[in-house]
């Protein structure tokens, strides 16, 4: 028997739930799965350039831990977005900012985590040490700090509370980070950026 065919009402319905349906299905793992971010700025130079676009995974931390390499969007502490002081405590000279002010601001960072809790973290030429040994990059690359770049050189060590990660901009002079505003609370944590799919040129892996 031959089907009858659907009337354009009845097609033009079909094609408003597919829509729908579709866009629900975007929206649900923009939410909760896969997100894309515009990198804003020059901090995680020569790794991402202004304007280019990162996927990043939403839910990886609910099954493993962070870790030292990882590039993350996350939620900066309050003091950096309020207009008041970025650190919560007045640091020692020559010392990185060891605990952030209270309270999670709306705006969006990208930086990567370079010490997690419980590590002693100390900056020479823009080099973070941890635990005594100096960074070494594993597959990535940095800007140095430069000549006039600044928190490049803060030798008297913090560490790192439970529960919270050191993260900085690859481009080491150029970077409004952990050194300034202290310790990133895990919470405060949107997900790992894994890929990057724009511009064409750039399209990877991170």
């Amino acid at each position: 028997m031959i089907p009858k065919p659907k009337s354009a009402g009845g097609s033009f319905v079909e094609l408003v739930v597919i829509v729908v349906l579709a866009l629900g299905l975007a929206l649900l793992i923009q939410a909760f799965l896969v997100k894309p971010y515009q990198i804003p700025s020059g901090s995680m130079e020569p790794t991402l350039d202004v304007g280019q676009r990162v996927l990043v995974n939403r839910f990886v931390y609910h099954f493993t831990e962070p870790e030292p390499g990882d590039v993350v969007v996350f939620h900066p502490p309050k003091g950096v977005t309020g207009g008041g002081p970025e650190c919560g405590v007045q640091p020692k000279p020559d010392q990185a900012c060891p605990q952030a002010t209270p309270g999670e601001a709306s705006d969006t960072f990208i930086k990567r985590i370079v010490a997690g809790p419980g590590d002693s973290v100390a900056i020479r030429n823009g080099i973070p040490v941890i635990n005594g040994v100096p960074e070494q990059p594993d597959g990535y690359e940095i800007t140095p700090c430069g000549i006039n770049g600044q928190g490049c050189n803060l030798p008297v060590p913090i560490t790192i509370p439970g529960g919270h990660f050191f993260v900085m901009g690859d481009n080491r002079g150029q970077s409004d980070d952990s050194r300034f505003w202290g310790p990133l609370p895990e919470e405060f944590l949107i997900g790992k950026a894994f890929g990057t799919y724009w511009p064409p040129n750039r399209i990877g892996g991170l």
